[in-house]
């Protein structure tokens, strides 16, 4: 019995960067139990290279003897008509909310290319996104304590247990300044939380991982090494654990989640509003 999914291609076209596309695709696609090769075509502005997009559409129908699934999003007549000439099954992830909010506003859109993520939208808020990414940057792994006035959110936990990508990601998606700070081997001894975070308790979250996770993770990075060793996890979370329960610092389990859902919680845990760049 052949218990494998099925695969079918999906491509994400747009005239901008696609990401609207992707979300929307995979939002929708995650419901169904089938497996997807995708593929992302952004900035399809002109003529030319929609009939490329065409041609790469029309090649993998005929590779597979399956239309693809288009996720799209193109506001340039010409092009669209172009990509929509394509062997495939069309979702136009725009138009399908478009039209209906037109009839219910009763107002004529106006379709702008790159409106969606322009820097001219909100300046302000595009030069806050950049100080962001600069600042937790800055504030990454403990390389600074500095300056914790200005953060936004301050998150601790056990090497590898997700805090750089997920403050890489609050500050890119939404403008947080994050700073991140690890518990090492050297501090399980007389372990509590830094003098320097001490008066930011009230922004402070921890982040812990399953022991499982975390030994697969750092075998990744350091096989056969110590710091790998399922003992060494076991140790460092049962301690690291403990001094948020003593502290009462709140702490979300990453285990099972991406670094989008972990943000998302992390924002509604903080508070913190969303900073839509």
């Amino acid at each position: 019995m052949n218990n494998e999914m099925p695969i079918r291609d999906v491509f994400y076209v747009s005239d901008g960067t696609a990401i609207t596309a992707e979300t929307c695709g995979h939002a929708v696609l995650s419901q169904f139990p089938v497996e997807f090769n995708q593929m992302t075509l952004p900035f399809v502005e002109s003529i030319e290279r929609a009939k490329d997009v065409k041609n790469t559409i029309n090649k993998r129908a005929k590779q597979t003897g399956e239309k693809p699934l288009i996720f799209y999003s193109i506001v340039i007549p010409e092009v669209k008509a172009i990509i929509e000439e394509s062997e495939a099954l069309f979702y136009d992830v725009l138009n399908m909310l478009v039209a209906p909010i037109q009839q219910d506003l009763q107002l004529q859109p106006k379709p702008h290319l790159h409106r969606t993520h322009s820097i001219h939208k909100n300046m302000e808020t595009y030069d806050d996104r950049i100080a962001a990414i600069e600042y937790t940057l800055a504030h990454d792994d403990g390389i600074s304590l500095n300056g914790l006035e200005q953060a936004d959110i301050i998150l601790l936990g056990v090497s590898r247990c997700g805090k750089t990508p997920t403050s890489l990601y609050l500050a890119m998606q939404f403008g947080i300044r994050a700073v991140n700070y690890p518990f090492i081997e050297d501090d399980m001894s007389n372990l509590k939380l830094p003098a320097a975070i001490e008066a930011y308790r009230y922004k402070t979250f921890g982040l812990t991982i399953h022991s499982q996770r975390l030994q697969a993770i750092r075998n990744e990075r350091y096989a056969n090494s110590q710091y790998a060793t399922a003992q060494q996890c076991e140790f460092e979370l049962g301690k690291v654990e403990a001094m948020f329960r003593r502290e009462a610092i709140p702490y979300l389990n990453t285990t099972d989640l991406s670094v989008e859902e972990i943000s998302t919680r992390l924002l509604d845990m903080s508070g913190l509003k969303r900073k839509m760049c």
